[in-house]
């Protein structure tokens, strides 16, 4: 089947969205309950950094690509969870006036602006502990070999090989020019490691074979190297007001992107080419992989 063929009658994203977001607001409702103590701090900063805003797109991901494979949206909205646990600890971090010292997020005060530093610290912290404790649950998945393996390549997403790997590198001033490759590999790291586990776990679920996963892992590198590029875009053109976040900050700092590297015209050129290939791995889905294709075409599309 066709790129074109996949794109035949693509559900609407923004039904999804709406639908995932409810779900994790709701499950998130249920799990950050604030207690009569003074620890009462700590989760009111949590679910100041989690609940409400947000694309929710990593949840989003996980649970299309369990459908392709029959898996119970009870399941696969838990491990979308999980992995929002880890993208809201990340953001909370990265937030932080030792990191990139921003005071708006989702457009609302950063957590460490509404409440402190170290309460900031904290709630990053005990949101990286949930998403483990979520995917260790039976509830999660009965099998412990599925839960195991769930733990196990989320931490390594979210570890020194990739998510917390990427920022250190985006932290570390470059010894020479950079290029696209050291560009590419910074957020296939920083960016890119998460959003291949919130793919992949659907396989993990579903107990699918090898062929299935590399094919959704195709799709996941090129579907995370076209969202970073949007986000270089987003911050050089977006709306403060749309983002929800402080823009123009990898200039003001310096940094290489790809849109600088680039320029605005052939990055959202490149994006649309690794949109096209993120879709046509999934040929071998048919119609089952439709929303995922729809996740690939709005994350270039979006406006925050």
């Amino acid at each position: 089947m066709r790129t074109a063929e996949i794109a035949r009658d693509v559900p609407r994203i923004d039904l999804p969205l709406a639908k995932i977001a409810a779900d994790i607001d709701a499950l998130f409702e249920r799990v950050l309950v604030i207690p009569s103590d003074p620890s009462a701090r700590l989760l009111n900063a949590m679910r100041h950094a989690a609940i409400g805003g947000g694309k929710r797109l990593r949840p989003l991901l996980a649970c299309a690509s369990a459908d392709i494979f029959g898996v119970s949206r009870h399941l696969s909205v838990r491990a979308g969870l999980a992995v929002e646990c880890i993208h809201v600890h990340s953001l909370i971090h990265d937030d932080l006036p030792c990191m990139d010292d921003d005071d708006l997020r989702r457009g609302k005060p950063t957590v460490h602006v509404a409440f402190d530093e170290a309460t900031a610290v904290l709630a990053g912290d005990s949101l990286l502990a949930l998403a483990f404790e979520i995917l260790s649950d039976p509830e999660t998945h009965p099998l412990a070999e599925v839960r195991v393996e769930l733990v196990r390549d989320l931490a390594h997403a979210a570890g020194a090989y990739g998510m917390a790997g990427g920022q250190m590198l985006d932290l570390m001033p470059m010894e020479q020019p950079a290029d696209m490759e050291a560009i590419a590999r910074l957020q296939r790291l920083k960016t890119g490691a998460l959003i291949g586990w919130s793919v992949e776990c659907g396989a993990i679920l579903g107990r699918a074979g090898t062929e299935e996963r590399t094919s959704l892992r195709g799709y996941a590198q090129n579907l995370g190297l076209a969202f970073q590029i949007t986000d270089d875009l987003l911050d050089v053109s977006g709306d403060p007001s749309s983002v929800g976040k402080r823009l123009r900050k990898d200039e003001a700092q310096g940094k290489e992107t790809f849109v600088t590297l680039l320029g605005e015209e052939r990055a959202r050129h490149q994006a649309q080419i690794l949109v096209d290939q993120a879709i046509e791995h999934l040929h071998a889905f048919g119609q089952a992989a439709d929303l995922l294709a729809a996740i690939a075409r709005f994350a270039i599309s979006r406006d925050r």
